[in-house]
């Protein structure tokens, strides 16, 4: 066997959702480019390309947009699932508990129909903006903000999330992000979806363990990671001194770098100018000031790129979402990518099986009786 160190350029399956292209910065669904999309589309076009394969006709995006509307609302129970863990839990965990308990009240049980299947995605993607806000609302003491069937995914995740209507340009700024967010191919917590979906787990058990694979730091919690190291700088005239400290000190610098792409990651790209415009929109630049400084001065000294995590933070942060919830808002939008992946393998199923390259004590070991050891 020939070994490789986290499966890296390994091809694990055939899919026809996402396309990348690292060396030329190319990330597209189903063919259609990330710069055609972002900013053009909508989050649910997106939800519909995704798992259909082709963009929405207006009435087809008219019935999405109703239906997820509709599927927003979570169980009772589930809200009571919330309330018991939310406060002692940190947000991804409490996510992932209550996704998991979803399974018993969906309407669809246990089918595996693909008809059932389809309905499982609609109606997760819905609930994941609804179970993220409502655990924040409980974990600061605040009542639950039930939804708005009649309003957007992105309108409706802020205003449940607030409690207040959002402005449009924060609803357009959050709506880009979801899309930006959405799918990226075979990444931890997509290909830990497709592993368990190709065990013929049900839908539930199959975003669960996606969720639990996203709580990792080197995974979903990334951006996290930058919003706290942009709170410990502070002000712009401590860049440089703060950044040769922590690269001295050889300590990752989140937000930079990235598996796939040796250019720039195309989802930066519309995120630095996001943030930058949500910034001065707000009167509140210096975060996005103190993003671009840190990139500037993170090429310079060790010539990499910003990735999709690190203006992601700076522009949540504007929106008044905390930082607590950032990872679990990338759930928010990637459930439709995760859902996709999981028709798609539930659809031409083969179990996920790799092989590992033994490394241990040469054999054949004797065995050597209790009394003699």
């Amino acid at each position: 066997m020939t070994e490789t160190q986290g499966l890296e350029d390994v091809v694990a399956a055939d899919s026809a959702i996402c396309y990348i292209d690292g060396d030329r910065g190319v990330l597209s669904y189903r063919g259609i480019d990330i710069h055609d999309l972002a900013g053009k589309a909508s989050f649910e076009e997106v939800c519909f390309l995704l798992w259909e394969g082709r963009l929405p006709r207006r009435d087809e995006l008219t019935v999405l947009q109703a239906t997820l509307g509709n599927e927003r609302a979570v169980p009772a129970k589930a809200l009571e699932l919330i309330a018991s863990v939310a406060r002692d839990s940190v947000p991804m965990d409490a996510l992932r508990t209550t996704v998991s308990a979803l399974s018993a009240y969906d309407p669809d049980g246990t089918a595996m129909t693909p008809e059932a299947n389809r309905r499982k995605a609609v109606r997760l993607t819905a609930q994941l903006a609804t179970l993220v806000a409502a655990i924040h609302r409980i974990r600061q003491g605040k009542p639950v903000v039930p939804p708005d069937p009649g309003r957007t995914q992105a309108d409706d995740f802020l205003r449940m999330m607030s409690g207040e209507t959002a402005r449009s340009a924060a609803v357009q700024a959050f709506d880009t992000a979801l899309v930006l967010h959405a799918d990226h191919e075979l990444n931890a917590s997509t290909f830990a979806a497709r592993v368990t979906a190709a065990t013929l787990a049900d839908m539930h058990a199959a975003i669960t363990s996606a969720i639990a694979t996203l709580k990792g730091p080197l995974h979903g919690g990334a951006n996290e990671g930058v919003m706290k190291m942009l709170l410990e700088i502070g002000s712009l005239d401590r860049v440089e001194e703060d950044l040769r400290g922590r690269l001295a000190r050889k300590e990752k610098i989140m937000g930079f770098g990235h598996r796939v792409y040796t250019t720039e990651d195309p989802r930066a790209t519309h995120l630095r100018e996001m943030s930058r415009a949500v910034a001065e929109a707000s009167g509140e630049t210096l975060w996005y000031d103190l993003s671009r400084r840190i990139e500037q001065v993170v090429r310079e000294q060790k010539k990499l790129n910003a990735n999709v995590d690190f203006y992601s933070a700076s522009l949540y942060h504007v929106l008044g979402i905390p930082n607590e919830l950032f990872t679990p808002i990338f759930a928010v939008s990637r459930i439709s990518g995760w859902t996709a992946h999981v028709l798609e393998q539930y659809a031409n199923n083969r179990l996920i099986h790799p092989r590992a390259e033994y490394t241990g004590p040469k054999y054949p070991q004797p065995y050597v009786p209790i009394e003699k050891r």
